[in-house]
């Protein structure tokens, strides 16, 4: 059984097929980094245009490199939301299109429940109950996983996330996008003592996330030291930043962990890609004497292969899709 991804939640283009087994054939991804750079961030009308220019060509690629034919799908999966409601249209559209013509099943999946299903794609025995610190430029949030498919949400950031934060600090200092991996370059050796940044503390003693603070501090570090992308103490600035960053996502993750006795801790997300994340995290988890499962880089970012995996799960559960020409994106997540 050969199962197709889709993925167009934001600004890459997505295309994966998958086998039963979750062995990955084909994993294509397109990004758009070099069409938003120079604007510091995502342009939706842009992101959504070049998804309807490239999405045919990134089809023919992942089919071609998993060394078959489009009528040797079986089952088609796309990201229904949460995202770009332009972006996802074209993907959902394309795919209800795909599977009309070929008459397959067409199964919808939720991008951020995708991205906490991408752990399982190299890591099909992860013990449960599993904490799950899901971080990326749209979203940062805690779950608690009992079993494939159940998820319930433990804290979510109430303001920016934390790739966001990062984002935006970087537009500011005019160093580039998207900010995350650059910050993470250029703080390479940086003192993280250097500038102090308070860890955010909620009244309500919730899980839940805030980089707003973060974001003022680091703006009124920056004017307070005449900081730019030339200063000579940028890559302690930087450094200060993103571990302060970092020891907010890993603290909500300690206290959940001593509050629910997971089994696993799991870290997805395009964040989760960033190093001293992964290296605190890691910590964590042995501090805990936890199982810990991180997925490769490839999975990390947008990607469809995490679309087809949870689709192949829900498939498996049950769902054997259906083809509705109701079916429509959604924008935020419902859960």
């Amino acid at each position: 059984m050969n199962i197709l991804g889709i993925e167009t939640s934001c600004d890459e283009t997505a295309a994966s097929v998958i086998t039963d087994r979750k062995r990955v054939l084909s994993n294509i991804v397109l990004s758009q980094d070099e069409i938003h750079s120079p604007y510091g961030g995502i342009v939706p009308e842009l992101a959504s245009r070049n998804h309807v220019i490239s999405i045919n060509f990134i089809l023919e690629e992942s089919l071609e490199r998993a060394g078959i034919k489009i009528k040797d799908i079986d089952l088609i999966s796309v990201t229904q939301g949460p995202g770009l409601i332009g972006s996802l249209l074209v993907g959902l559209s394309f795919a209800k299109g795909l599977a009309y013509t070929l008459e397959k099943p067409l199964i919808p999946v939720d991008h951020l429940e995708a991205h906490i299903h991408s752990a399982f794609i190299e890591n099909e025995d992860i013990p449960f109950p599993a904490l799950v610190l899901l971080v990326s430029g749209g979203h940062t949030s805690l779950y608690l996983m009992r079993k494939k498919l159940d998820c319930k949400v433990l804290g979510k950031t109430r303001d920016d996330a934390a790739g966001e934060a990062l984002d935006k600090i970087a537009k500011f200092l005019d160093i580039g996008y998207p900010g995350g991996p650059l910050i993470e370059k250029l703080s390479l050796g940086g003192n993280t003592q250097e500038f102090d940044f308070a860890l955010p503390k909620m009244t309500d003693q919730s899980l839940d996330f805030s980089f707003s603070g973060f974001k003022t501090a680091a703006l009124r570090h920056i004017k307070k030291n005449n900081l730019n992308k030339k200063s000579s103490r940028l890559k302690d600035f930087l450094a200060s930043f993103e571990h302060s960053v970092v020891r907010a996502l890993i603290s909500r993750l300690k206290k959940a962990a001593s509050k629910h006795f997971p089994e696993s801790l799991i870290l997805c997300g395009g964040v989760a890609r960033n190093k001293r994340l992964r290296e605190y995290f890691t910590e964590l988890a042995e501090e805990k004497g936890l199982h810990s499962f991180i997925p490769s880089h490839e999975f990390c970012t947008d990607n469809a292969a995490m679309v087809a995996a949870l689709a192949l799960e829900k498939y498996n559960k049950g769902d054997k899709g259906e083809l509705s020409l109701d079916l429509n994106a959604y924008a935020r997540s419902p859960h």
